[in-house]
């Protein structure tokens, strides 16, 4: 993980070489008996060098009040087209409007560099982004990135969004407003070892992107909407020792909404989450889902500290109509407390807005399969678990919940589950039952209390004419 993302690309550019280099020096052996004498330095030419661009160089100024956008793209689309490297920002107060990262760039901040929003929507332009779950006109991110490879940013500077430009679409101003990150359609991306500040809208929002790593981030934002990272149908994720306090979920994994984001299927798996310690003032620390109509699977949780949360640490919900899955969820050695709600809540019956165009009949109640949860401590939690809101027509299959100590106000919850095992449960300072149960199969129920089944919404009825992407 410490190669910079230009090994591959070069080792790559190396081993083509080669394979090009056998048949032309073979036609050059040809050319030398017959009329052309070969000029093999001259075809071969120097070894490229990867470029360093200041950005003072190009005319930014620093200085907090002067509009440096300009001068900053230019250093960076310069560094692209001359075969990239790295574009240093130091010391100093940028004022930009939105910048775009390229391929093969990775912006390298200064200790004392920091890049701060501008107040106008203007500066930000107008494309298709994602706003919970759906494709919709919107403006770009502050520093935000297109179809490109080989990108990021790296610290330790500071990255602070404007708060005149936090919020949500309104019918009277319908476009989405600029998160504070954005790479959509990517690969290959950093982001490392620097600050952000932000108000009313997320923090760090890779969308349709593969193979992503974000590591030692501090992450700051208040208000509704701030979430911390939104990782929205992405690929092969890693988040790393990051320290992040937010105004709403920490972390929301997320894939789609309704018949839209069904038809693409563009899945959100392989996420490791990892050496992280959160705070929430609104909502959960780690949300998996609702949006979840592309699916979500294999998501690694562990060694992490929750020291605040709204409602629950951990929210995995969803609604009929999302369709799709959610699986192969794995908790381990997590430390709990201070939360209003609880340790864990799985909700798959009513969480989040219900699509214009959802999936209709079964098809689109998700499926839900092997949760576990392990090693987890808790400090005077409300709730330990609330997993009674599970369709019977799709019930979870596998859940694991295996040493948990620690102290909380009332016990687990479950309905509508097969195959659990349920383990070493070392509670205390409750009251009820530990376990409470309806419509639930497996191991370790002995002694569960019964309770009501959940009431379930009505069947969402198949539309007159199909959906199709348009």
């Amino acid at each position: 993980m410490e190669q910079t993302l230009f090994d591959r690309r070069t080792i790559l550019k190396t081993i083509g070489q080669g394979l090009i280099t056998a048949p032309t020096l073979s036609q050059l052996s040809v050319a030398q008996t017959t009329k052309h004498p070969a000029h093999p330095a001259r075809a071969q030419g120097p070894p490229r060098q990867k470029l360093t661009l200041n950005i003072r160089d190009f005319g930014a100024t620093g200085d907090g009040r002067t509009r440096d956008t300009n001068a900053i793209q230019s250093a960076i689309d310069r560094c692209s087209a001359l075969g990239g490297g790295d574009v240093l920002f130091p010391a100093g107060n940028y004022l930009i409007g939105a910048i775009a990262l390229r391929s093969r760039t990775l912006l390298s901040l200064d200790k004392d560099a920091t890049l701060t929003g501008t107040p106008d929507f203007n500066d930000y332009p107008v494309t298709q982004v994602r706003w919970e779950g759906k494709w919709i006109p919107g403006h770009t991110a502050l520093i935000y990135a297109l179809d490109s490879t080989d990108t990021g940013i790296v610290g330790p500077g500071k990255i602070v969004g404007n708060p005149d430009l936090g919020g949500r679409p309104r019918p009277g101003s319908p476009l989405r407003h600029p998160a504070l990150i954005e790479a959509i359609n990517c690969s290959n991306l950093r982001f490392e070892d620097f600050s952000t500040s932000y108000h009313l809208m997320w923090s760090l929002h890779p969308t349709c992107s593969k193979n992503v790593i974000i590591k030692n981030l501090t992450i700051r934002s208040t208000g509704g909407n701030g979430d911390g990272i939104d990782i929205d149908s992405c690929q092969h994720v890693i988040i790393d020792n990051c320290d992040i306090a937010t105004g709403d979920d920490c972390i929301s994994l997320k894939s789609g909404r309704g018949a839209e984001g069904y038809a693409q299927l563009n899945t959100t798996e392989d996420v490791t989450i990892t050496n992280c310690t959160f705070a929430d003032s609104i909502f959960a620390c780690i949300g998996v889902g609702s949006e979840t109509s592309g699916g979500i699977r294999n998501v690694r949780i562990s060694k992490c500290k929750f020291t605040g949360a709204k409602t629950f640490a951990i929210y995995i919900k969803s609604r009929p109509g999302r369709g799709a899955f959610i699986e192969d969820i794995t908790c381990d050695d997590l430390d709990v407390a201070g939360t209003t709600g609880g340790f864990l809540r799985l909700n798959i019956l009513n969480s989040g807005i219900q699509d214009s165009d959802p999936v209709p009949g079964d098809e689109g109640i998700p499926t839900l399969r092997d949760f576990r949860f392990a090693n987890v401590r808790v400090d005077n939690v409300p709730v330990l678990i609330d997993g009674t809101s599970i369709h019977p027509n799709k019930p979870l299959h596998g859940l694991t919940l295996s040493n948990i100590t620690g102290t909380c106000a009332k016990g687990i919850s479950l309905a509508n589950v097969n195959g659990a095992v349920i383990r070493a449960i070392k509670v205390t300072g409750y009251t009820g039952p530990l376990l409470s149960i309806a419509n639930v199969t497996g191991i370790g129920l002995t002694g569960a209390a019964t309770i009501e089944p959940p009431k379930v919404p009505d069947p969402i009825p198949a539309p007159a004419t199909p959906y199709q992407l348009h």
